[in-house]
């Protein structure tokens, strides 16, 4: 994520290079003079927006003058392997098409050199989830096609194959398969093998944070019932601030979505003041991420199977937080999703926001006053100006199918129950 304020003289100038990639509202251009995405085979998605705070005078519920924030451009891409590569190759392929856009930041000099900016203003995110760790755009898209391959070959066989029970089906399929691969009309690339410091890495962070908060246990647990009880202390004088979303507003957002099986979401809102709520926030950003880097790693956020990746980023010196995803289907089953399923996630992550609707003990309650959450997460998404996927009409479920077809190509060794259920993927 590359984050800069807005030159406010050429914000006019921003916007309109920024529908310049559009060949509507919320449908890009792939391959758009500015930034061709599609050219970038390592890029899983990539959105630009402006990020405006439409909440701010919100913060006067608490007795306290709104701060000015500036109007930030915001460039994101969720991409394989080290972003380094990413932005060198976006500094040398396209470097007009970047200058178009950061010559309307503030600072940016005339002769600037691109890659030095982008990496200067990249921000880290204070949580993020990545729906299967490991799996590239380049085998999303083989997988994608094997799946196709298969289906049309089962359909133009499927007299001859009925006659055949499961494992010689798979056989037939895998012969199939070998054929089409020989022929060069089909290729499954094996995975490049993870850097080893990124194995060191990860393990020293998986067993890092426990030891040191097991070591700390004293003096936390301390610190935990205390934040608890001022918490739930400042819970019972929070105010709700969800009115109804401005029609006109609710749908330019709408006039974004449902393009694709696929949507973007992004949402902005500042942090109920206190040491105690930003703390909260802060810890609970760290055992998301924890657990996104850990546990939540093949295709399931708790129990929400329908999230590509998402983000959440700190913005001015911890007073506001971004959120950022991208979901499979409509907001308002993306919303349903996790009150259903992960309420208490979306309270503990989003509860300290100001406005949001009442939490009773931080997990509790809050999300479950359904209509005054759909408000307040309407009122506080931004439009996303420009907005790409690598692999348009697959959903996160897709992705897992098509992996789980190739898994039992490639495996071994199949009983007749696994060879059955394996068919009926395809």
């Amino acid at each position: 994520m590359i984050l800069a304020p807005i030159d406010p003289l050429r914000e006019a100038e921003l916007r309109r290079a920024l529908e310049s990639m559009n060949t509507a509202p919320g449908r890009v251009h792939p391959h758009n003079r500015l930034i061709p995405f599609d050219t970038f085979d390592k890029l899983h998605f990539a959105r630009l927006l402006i990020i405006d705070d439409r909440t701010v005078e919100d913060i006067r519920v608490f007795g306290l003058q709104p701060r000015k924030y500036p109007l930030y451009l915001a460039f994101l891409g969720d991409v394989d392997g080290d972003p380094d590569p990413f932005l060198r190759a976006l500094a040398r392929r396209v470097p007009e098409g970047l200058r178009t856009l950061i010559s309307c930041c503030d600072g940016f000099p005339p002769d600037g050199e691109l890659y030095p900016w982008m990496k200067a203003h990249s921000v880290s995110p204070a949580a993020s989830y990545v729906n299967w760790r490991g799996r590239t755009v380049r085998r999303v898209r083989e997988e994608h096609a094997l799946h196709e391959t298969l289906d049309r070959y089962v359909t133009q066989h499927a007299s001859d194959l009925a006659e055949l029970p499961p494992r010689e089906v798979r056989m037939a399929l895998q012969k199939f398969v070998d054929a089409e691969k020989a022929a060069g009309r089909l290729t499954l690339s094996p995975d490049a093998p993870t850097p080893l410091r990124w194995r060191l890495a990860n393990l020293l962070h998986l067993v890092g944070w426990p030891l040191l908060l097991l070591l700390l246990s004293p003096l936390l647990l301390v610190a935990v019932v205390v934040g608890a009880i001022r918490l739930r202390a400042h819970e019972k004088s929070d105010v709700n601030v969800c009115p109804r979303v401005d029609t006109a507003y609710s749908n330019a957002l709408a006039a974004l979505e449902d393009h694709d099986v696929t949507n973007q979401f992004s949402a902005l809102g500042s942090v109920k003041p206190g040491v105690t709520r930003r703390l909260t926030v802060a810890s609970v950003l760290g055992i998301i991420d924890y657990f996104a880097r850990h546990l939540y790693t093949r295709g399931r956020l708790a129990r929400v199977r329908t999230i590509h990746f998402a983000r959440w980023v700190w913005l001015d010196n911890k007073e506001r937080v971004v959120f950022l995803s991208n979901y499979d289907g409509s907001l308002e089953s993306y919303m349903d999703d996790f009150i259903n399923k992960a309420g208490f996630g979306l309270n503990a992550s989003f509860g300290s926001g100001v406005g949001y609707p009442r939490t009773n003990w931080l997990v509790l309650d809050g999300c479950h006053d359904e209509r005054n959450f759909k408000e307040y997460l309407r009122r506080h998404q931004i439009p996303t100006q420009v907005w790409y996927r690598g692999y348009p009409s697959l959903t996160a479920v897709d992705l897992e199918r098509n992996g789980r077809i190739r898994e039992g190509l490639e495996a071994a060794v199949m009983g007749e129950r696994e060879a059955r259920a394996w068919v009926g993927l395809i």
